[in-house]
């Protein structure tokens, strides 16, 4: 079903009623781009995405792959030179329309928490609040510091708060003016590692409890996975698939979302027939369950050879394999080893293995493919 109209009508804002999109769709990004002065390639180019209200969307990528940009320009921090941005039913920029920043009614939250130091957490968190009476804001300051599990702080002052716990204030602090769709920049890249993995989860669930629909910018795909109902993964200004986080491991749309999504290597392979079925011949045997739309795509790249990737949990540490690999290096990760294996074709695979499977550098060893999901692309011609 489609909708058209002027539901949800600013005064003041031009609505392009003849902008269709799915009732369901609460974010709508269509052919966005922006550029900046002198740059000699646009920042962000051609990206369209959709987020459901209550969703959680991230974005990841390299340094200035344009994550940042396109989140300023949903917020309307920067005009977007092509394409539309719409919230509800709401046009954000388009032809001739542009609402102002602060008519957005998104709320940001940036990497250096940006809290006023001379202010207790009360007040940093009321500062939005400027329509309420004073016992409005009060009850909401009392609402969003149980929502993020910090009751009792009214009156602390941000340097008397751990790094976890000043995020959560600048959290509640977006959250409080109600806002329509919350950004968050980069939010967890000022604290240590294993603080950025345990507030990752805890936003999640403040985030799902509160029913806010949000879109975040990270490098960090653990946090990514972590948050995100749909992640996107962007590489100079385009955004190369938009997907629920398994699809990206496992169906991972193109060569570079492979590489940049998890341990992976890609290994020659060939389509055959067995018992007058397709499979995938490869060094270390053939891969038999070939899905209908992995075929479709392989026959796609004609007679030739093509890569399968391999994920590094689809080579399967197995002593009676016909297959023998070469330890290459190791690393420890607690319950399990990342191992590099090369073959003695000189090919090189990553593995994880349970860590009392304890091998030694340069020991040969049995492995087999396990594999459920064929991923494969054309031969690269770089």
């Amino acid at each position: 079903m489609s909708v058209s109209g002027k539901r949800g009508f600013i005064p003041g804002h031009r609505i392009v009623t003849s902008f269709i999109y799915p009732l369901s769709m609460f974010l709508t990004l269509d052919q966005v781009s922006v550029s900046y002065p002198g740059a000699s390639a646009p920042a962000v180019q051609a990206v369209s995405l959709q987020l459901a209200a209550g969703q959680l969307g991230v974005l990841i990528g390299p340094s200035g792959s344009g994550k940042t940009s396109l989140l300023r320009a949903i917020a309307g921090l920067e005009q977007a030179q092509a394409g539309r941005i719409s919230l509800g039913q709401v046009l954000l920029d388009g032809p001739e329309t542009r609402v102002a920043a602060e008519q957005r009614r998104i709320g940001m939250v940036f990497q250096d928490f940006a809290l006023f130091p001379h202010l207790d957490i009360a007040a940093n968190i009321g500062f939005g609040l400027h329509n309420a009476s004073r016992q409005q804001r009060l009850r909401r300051v009392d609402e969003m510091l149980a929502l993020v599990g910090l009751q009792g702080s009214q009156e602390k002052y941000p340097h008397q708060l751990s790094g976890g716990q000043q995020q959560r204030v600048a959290l509640a602090r977006a959250l409080a003016p109600e806002p329509r769709l919350l950004l968050l920049d980069e939010p967890f890249s000022s604290l240590d590692i294993e603080l950025r993995e345990r507030l990752a989860q805890d936003v999640r669930q403040i985030l799902k409890q509160a029913g806010i629909t949000a879109l975040m910018v990270t490098h960090d795909q653990l946090e990514a996975f972590a948050v995100g109902d749909v992640v996107g993964v962007m590489q100079h200004g385009h955004l190369e698939q938009w997907a629920a986080p398994y699809d990206l491991y496992h169906r991972p749309a193109t060569r570079f979302v492979a590489d940049f999504i998890g341990h992976g290597v890609l290994l020659a392979g060939r389509l055959v027939q067995q018992g007058g079925r397709p499979a995938v011949s490869t060094a270390l045997g053939d891969l038999q369950e070939v899905s209908a739309a992995a075929l479709q795509k392989i026959q796609a790249h004609g007679p030739a050879p093509f890569d399968v990737l391999l994920r590094a949990d689809d080579i399967v540490h197995d002593d009676a394999s016909p297959f023998k690999a070469r330890i290459k290096r190791k690393s420890f990760r607690g319950a399990e080893f990342l191992y590099t294996l090369q073959l003695a074709s000189g090919q090189e695979l990553l593995a994880l293995v349970p860590s009392h499977h304890d091998h030694a550098i340069d020991e040969w060893i049995g492995i087999k493919l396990d594999v459920s999901h064929v991923v494969t692309f054309p031969l690269s011609t770089a």
